[in-house]
């Protein structure tokens, strides 16, 4: 009885096998039904993407000017401040001490010209009634002419003295936003700092500079004529954060240097946006996006393509079969879609999705 059951059960095992290898080999004869795309010319707004950097309009290092101890910090990382206004103070005692020396200075010789001046003029008075000769006369005044530049030297002095002086007051010389402080209070300073005492970056406008290969620049002039015309000539441009998201105003292109780097074969251009809300940070990164109109344009979904040997193709009907072609897309395609450049034309017929599943001489249902 027990044989008899196990019998039973590796028979039916083994006609469920055969029935299942039985239904994968079944093949359906006759056309397949695609969703197939008449070709024809279209209008599209398109864009070329350029990895780009952003900057203040001003990033202007403030190193000190004088040595001493930072005595006060004055702003704090990320305030605003206007032109002019104090951002450090430096140690002030030993410069107000040379200051006034230098005043004193000033004001020994210019005794020693006064009195300089009274000698030559008794000199010619007296020379006048042949007292003196001659030699004693310009003696004098080249008396005169020495204290008169030692006077010089002396306000010479006293100027740099009160320049460095007024150096110890560390002011902003642009309005902008206060980047880090490495160097609190205390601190001892000079000009020979490796780092500077702070960033002012001046961001009421942004720079975004970005890179175009010579051949792009080169088809950017055949479109517009020269680099001038393609300043003045070209769409204003967006910019896509770093996030992700699209900054809210636009810009333009505002220069391009003209000479492609050696090291790169690139162009560096730079565009300029509005940054009244504060949201564009120097030192920032994201893209740089030009847009386009393209009419007359030849337009497929992405899903219509597939890729053989890193060429793109899509599947064209002719007489009721399919037939892998290959072809040339433009470069600032969308997300979405391919302009074609060739390989296909108006009025061709291919299919719109579901190539995955197709093969040369697929017969197609029209």
């Amino acid at each position: 009885m027990n044989l008899n059951r196990k019998t039973f059960f590796y028979s039916l095992l083994c006609f469920l096998a055969f029935t299942g290898c039985k239904e994968e080999t079944v093949v359906t004869k006759g056309k397949t039904t695609y969703n197939l795309l008449t070709l024809k010319k279209q209008s599209r707004e398109l864009s070329t993407s350029y990895s780009a950097s952003i900057r203040g309009k001003q990033d202007i290092d403030i190193y000190p000017q004088v040595a001493g101890y930072l005595t006060e910090v004055a702003v704090k990382e990320g305030e605003n401040v206007e032109k002019g206004d104090v951002l450090f103070i430096i140690e002030q005692t030993p410069y107000k001490a040379t200051l006034q020396g230098a005043k004193a200075n000033v004001a020994i010789n210019k005794a020693n010209v006064s009195t300089a001046e009274l000698n030559y003029n008794n000199a010619k008075r007296l020379k006048s009634k042949n007292i003196v000769s001659e030699s004693d006369l310009k003696s004098k005044l080249n008396a005169l002419n020495s204290a008169k530049a030692q006077l010089d030297l002396a306000k010479a002095q006293e100027a740099s003295a009160q320049a460095n002086l007024d150096f110890t007051v560390v002011k902003s010389p642009s309005s902008g936003v206060v980047g880090k402080l490495p160097h609190r209070q205390g601190a001892l300073v000079s000009p020979s700092l490796q780092e500077p005492l702070t960033v002012v970056s001046d961001n009421s406008d942004m720079f975004v500079y970005f890179s175009m290969t010579e051949n792009q620049i080169l088809d950017l002039m055949d479109q517009f004529g020269s680099l001038d015309s393609i300043i003045t000539r070209m769409p204003k441009v967006n910019l896509q954060l770093n996030n992700g998201s699209i900054y809210e105003h636009q810009g333009v292109i505002q220069s391009i240097s003209g000479i492609i780097e050696n090291n790169t074969g690139a162009v560096s251009m730079r565009a300029v946006f509005p940054n009244t809300e504060k949201r564009l940070l120097s030192g920032g990164s994201g893209n740089l996006n030009i847009p386009e109109t393209r009419t007359n344009a030849l337009v497929i979904p992405k899903t219509a393509t597939f890729e053989m040997q890193d060429k793109i193709c899509v599947y064209q009907v002719v007489d009721g079969k399919a037939k892998s072609v290959i072809i040339e897309i433009a470069k600032n395609s969308n997300d979405q879609e391919y302009i074609v450049e060739s390989g296909i034309e108006v009025g061709d017929i291919i299919i719109a999705d579901g190539v995955g599943l197709v093969r040369p001489g697929t017969e197609i249902n029209q």
